[in-house]
């Protein structure tokens, strides 16, 4: 089973981060019934010194190379990341999909119309490489911008409605799609660094969404067992 993580800066995660994708690794490795890969590909953090995602300096150096690949990155959301899904899934036989955008786009990009017919396309995509793919979705948490900016707060929502209904619509026996659940007790105060990016409890919180919809729907892996 390969799995491939396809997100935006809180995916990628910085120079120091642990990130959810190592979370969710350490999740399959003790969970995971069957041979599995993690896939994609990228390897690297971002370098804010540096402005690219150039560091190799996660916060456990003992992760390793082949379970730090993913497809994820610093400003890039479902208008980047649907053009460039069917070459990955192709190049890396992917067979499910752990997926995490639509902040930057709402917040940088697209309104939630466009986004949500950019996450549709993104679904087309990643199918035409491979018919029988899995996908989890997560809902875009938003974050301290939603606080003080009314507008953006209301697109947001807007998107997670939009996407439920796509999942709705396109969920099929031999493709699945999974919503999975915005973690509860997830709070930008606490579960992030700067009001947006996931610190340590949120990276596990994040990975426990993902690992609980896969548990729930396709008895796969065990269940979560939380960090903090």
């Amino acid at each position: 089973m390969r799995f491939m993580f396809v997100g935006d800066s809180m995916t990628i995660g910085r120079a120091g981060d642990y990130t959810w994708r190592y979370r969710m690794w350490q999740h399959l490795a003790a969970s995971f019934d069957g041979p599995y890969e993690i896939v994609g590909p990228r390897t690297e953090l971002y370098d804010t010194d540096a402005a690219a995602p150039v560091s190799g300096a996660y916060k456990d150096a003992a992760f390793p190379a082949d379970a730090r690949r993913h497809l994820a990155g610093w400003g890039e959301g479902w208008l980047h990341m649907a053009p460039l899904i069917r070459a990955a899934v192709t190049a890396d036989q992917v067979d499910i999909l752990l997926v995490s955008l639509g902040l930057i786009d709402l917040g940088f990009y697209t309104n939630s119309v466009q986004t949500a017919l950019n996450a549709r396309q993104f679904i087309a995509e990643a199918r035409a490489a491979n018919p029988r793919i899995r996908m989890v979705l997560l809902p875009v948490i938003p974050n301290i911008r939603a606080r003080s900016d009314a507008p953006f707060a209301a697109e947001c929502d807007h998107f997670n409605e939009l996407l439920a209904k796509a999942v709705a619509d396109l969920d099929t026996a031999s493709s699945p799609v999974l919503l999975a659940s915005r973690p509860e007790s997830y709070a930008i105060d606490t579960d992030t660094y700067d009001g947006t990016h996931p610190g340590p409890s949120g990276e596990d919180k994040l990975a426990a969404a993902f690992a609980g919809a896969m548990h729930q729907a396709w008895e796969m892996g065990g269940p979560y067992r939380p960090a903090y």
